[in-house]
């Protein structure tokens, strides 16, 4: 628990990132879907009329410094609170203070860092002051709220999702980085643009990482007169990779993920593992790609292997849980899975035929027979009447006609002989044979 001036200098020597730091909304890079001209936050901050809220969004990306920000619009006392270093007797501690200066008049906004970690009874210890007025409280944190802050507490607060910064918005913060006195302004440094693209790319939407690499890289620049140069030997050597540089329009990038998913369809093991390597030790993000992988397991695998999908799901929460680098592994796991496993994209042709007629048809009603009949009128209507209950047959099946009748008989889905497909091809082979069978004449 600290709390702080709005007004202090920056210690001399700290790190570039604190120096950094925004003290203006101006000055903030991103969150321009939250703090553009006419957007929702921006208007309760600039109406000084800000209330409890929570910033969800990954690390870096600007939820303290934005509370900060806040706090200095509103006039209001401001208070860092950690919920790694704090417990319910400091909680109230700190809640006392903030219904003094209520009752003196003065706002309190309360920083809550972390606030997922907070057990239930921390968060409940929150709840009396929020409702009374007697904090702003701003939690941030890097959770999904739904699931990490009590319901009680959560719908007393607003939450705004805060995004990754782009790579251009992290190139500009490092040019700001370069001509700001706060920074390297008062020396020469020659760096590339294409480095800091390369910056950036490798910072991942992460601000502080950005900057912190940026200061690093200077520091183990050459030294030429009263001129520093930074050389893309340096930079490689301070990132611990060889990165590959994506051009500005992003072609490379998708390039890469196009030879991934190409080599996997292709059932070239080792063409996709090395292309997912091309990817990762470039930057990219692991989630981008775990996020492709499972797209792959049903549009290319299907039914062939229903396990696909599966084990792209189960790498995509093992990147989420652990990241760089350790999920590499994770990644080729799944990737050598599906680039092994037979192949059928019927699920996606499947999809693609439904949906041009859904388009085509948009006005096809439901038949009366399979819609629901929760009321009296419905029932008059003659809704759900001659519906047959699959369960109460021995077949587990019944000739209801389910399409609408300009579309009966349509065949969206047809299976392939690959995999385990082969024994879905011969069930529907066998539904279709009981149905004429036993349809209506």
């Amino acid at each position: 628990m600290q709390q702080q001036s709005l007004f202090e200098n920056p210690e001399a020597g700290s790190p570039l990132a604190s120096r950094l730091r925004p003290r203006t909304l101006e000055e903030y890079v991103g969150q321009r879907h939250l703090l553009g001209e006419g957007k929702v936050l921006r208007q309760l901050i600039d109406r000084d009329q800000i209330s409890s809220m929570i910033f969800w969004g990954p690390p870096g990306v600007g939820k303290t410094t934005l509370a900060r920000i806040i706090a200095r619009r509103t006039q209001a006392h401001f208070i860092d609170f950690s919920a790694v270093t704090s417990g319910i007797k400091e909680i109230k501690e700190v809640m006392q203070k903030a219904e003094t200066s209520r009752l003196l008049g003065e706002k309190t906004i309360l920083f809550v860092d972390e606030i997922h970690r907070f057990n239930k009874a921390q968060q409940d210890a929150f709840l009396p002051f929020v409702e009374k007025g007697s904090i702003i409280l701003i939690g941030a944190t890097t959770e999904n709220p739904s699931f990490e802050i009590n319901s009680a507490l959560l719908s007393r607060c607003k939450v705004f999702v805060l995004q990754a910064l782009a790579p251009e918005d992290l190139t500009a913060l490092l040019r700001q980085a370069l001509d700001d006195p706060r920074g390297f302004g008062g020396q020469e440094i020659e760096i590339s643009d294409d480095m800091l693209h390369m910056l950036a790319e490798f910072a991942n939407g992460d601000a502080r990482v950005a900057l912190s690499t940026l200061e690093m890289v200077v520091l183990n620049g050459d030294r030429e007169g009263e001129k520093t140069v930074v050389r893309r030997g340096t930079l490689e050597q301070c990132i611990s990779k060889k990165s590959l540089l994506y051009d500005k329009n992003g072609e490379e990038h998708y390039n890469l993920i196009s030879a991934l998913h190409k080599s996997m369809r292709n059932s070239d093991v080792q063409a996709a593992v090395y292309w997912l390597a091309r990817m990762l030790e470039a930057g990219e993000d692991p989630l981008y790609v775990a996020r492709r992988v499972v797209r792959f397991a049903s549009e290319d695998v299907g039914m062939a292997d229903s396990r696909a999908l599966e084990v792209a799901v189960a790498a995509y929460q093992a990147c989420h849980f652990i990241g760089m680098p350790e999920c590499t592994v994770h990644l080729t796991h799944a990737v050598t899975y599906l680039s092994l496993a037979p192949k059928s994209n019927a699920l996606y042709m499947a999809y693609e035929s439904a949906k041009r007629d859904a388009l085509e048809h948009l006005a096809e009603p439901v038949p009366l027979v399979i819609r629901n009949a929760p009321t009296r009128l419905m029932k008059e209507l003659h809704y759900g009447e001659g519906y047959q209950y699959a369960h109460d047959t021995q077949d587990k099946m019944t000739d209801m006609q389910c399409l609408p009748d300009s579309l009966a008989g349509r065949e969206y889905y047809r299976p392939t002989d690959q995999g385990k497909e082969a024994r879905v091809r011969e069930r529907m082979r066998q539904i279709a044979a009981w149905r004429a069978q036993h349809g209506k004449p």
